[in-house]
């Protein structure tokens, strides 16, 4: 029996190693630790850390493709996120493993279909336009697109703007070919909300590439949060006893938005702005609205790049009462060790209406495999 198993499991092994040898199969991610002093508006105090995901957060997968012939090929991505301070799986407790990418696709001449867990249509216009990329520590277009205000999450001080998070899961996704440096994304989340089939999550984006300039949109008509469905699709609490006087951002139910960004690389500086609402709805006649402008510049000195950028989000409706503003700012400097390591330093200033200013600062580590 020994001997079967130990056959068998030879055989395993090389019918595995015949299968990745007909694949081109990548491991890929990145490790982003920092160190700094952290102060959300409406934290009462700086609090030091060493945290993961200064610049990025921090991830690990796997990606694939295999030829299929006829100009076909077959496509996959199975990516997660981690903490890199702690070890911990997922952005924050209880993410799912994937959380990033969990996905197959058929691409060719036609363009692409993909199947499963991927990026939302806000993604990528929002980290392409801002000098930050995709931090979601320190880039001011982030934060007030996808990160609550507060060190404490569960008050929900002030919710995210954007709604159904930066990932959708159960999604068909339909990617054009480029004509003249124009490519657009069709997206369709699928609810599987039990007794409300029309519960879905729609979307278009489009991106635009010519020498200096560059463009994005994108249109989103958002029903079910993520990554898993959820009656909010803010990532919000209503009040409770222990949290009164909250507005209650968890009744929003649906969200429609739309996201215009332009950048225009002068090589001595490259500049970003942005314009974004949403509008906001619950069931019943309270709802919401957002206005998000950003503006930014990234000026190359030395081996890396002077960064800033400034993001400014007005808030009303009903839902709301009295107006409420978001204002946050930060400046720093990403220099590179190579092509795939950098250091970093950045100041941020958060200021949210009625609550106190909050100044944060990071000095960190980025290496991408």
């Amino acid at each position: 029996m020994k001997k079967a198993t130990a056959v068998l499991g030879t055989l395993a092994f090389l019918g595995a190693g015949s299968a990745l040898a007909q694949t081109n199969v990548q491991v890929m991610g990145a490790v982003d630790i920092f160190a700094g002093s952290m102060q959300n508006s409406g934290d009462k105090d700086h609090q030091a850390v060493i945290n993961s995901g200064g610049m990025t957060t921090s991830w690990f997968g796997f990606k694939g493709s295999e030829d299929l012939g006829g100009g076909l090929r077959a496509e996959f991505a199975l990516t997660g996120f981690f903490r890199g301070d702690t070890g911990e799986s997922g952005r924050f407790g209880g993410d799912n493993l994937f959380s990033r990418d969990a996905n197959v696709a058929i691409a060719g001449d036609f363009g692409r279909l993909q199947l499963g867990r991927a990026l939302a249509p806000s993604f990528l216009p929002t980290i392409l336009f801002n000098p930050f990329g995709d931090s979601f520590t320190f880039s001011p277009l982030v934060l007030h697109a996808y990160v609550p205000s507060g060190r404490s999450f569960g008050a929900r001080s002030w919710a995210a703007s954007n709604a159904g998070d930066s990932g959708w899961s159960n999604q068909i996704i339909y990617t054009t070919p480029t004509f003249g440096g124009l490519k657009a994304n069709v997206h369709y989340q699928f609810g599987e909300v039990a007794g409300e089939t029309g519960k879905n999550n729609i979307a278009v984006n489009a991106l635009y590439n010519n020498g200096p300039l560059a463009l994005a949109a994108f249109y989103h008509d958002v029903e079910i949060g993520n990554p898993n469905s959820t009656n909010s699709v803010l990532d919000a609490t209503k009040p409770t006893a222990s949290l009164p006087g909250l507005i209650n951002y968890a009744s929003i139910d649906r969200q429609k938005g739309y996201f215009l960004g332009a950048s225009y690389n002068l090589n001595v500086v490259k500049l970003f702005a942005t314009f974004q609402r949403n509008n906001d709805d619950t069931a019943t006649a309270l709802s919401m609205t957002d206005k998000t402008y950003s503006v930014g510049l990234s000026a190359p000195l030395g081996q890396g790049a002077v960064l800033a950028d400034f993001a400014s989000t007005r808030r009303d409706g009903s839902l709301v009462g009295d107006d409420l503003k978001r204002d946050t700012l930060s400046v720093g400097y990403d220099y590179n060790l190579s092509k795939r390591t950098d250091v970093y330093a950045v100041y941020m200033t958060d200021k949210v209406t009625d609550l106190d200013r909050g100044n944060s600062f990071g000095v960190g580590i980025r290496h991408r495999f």
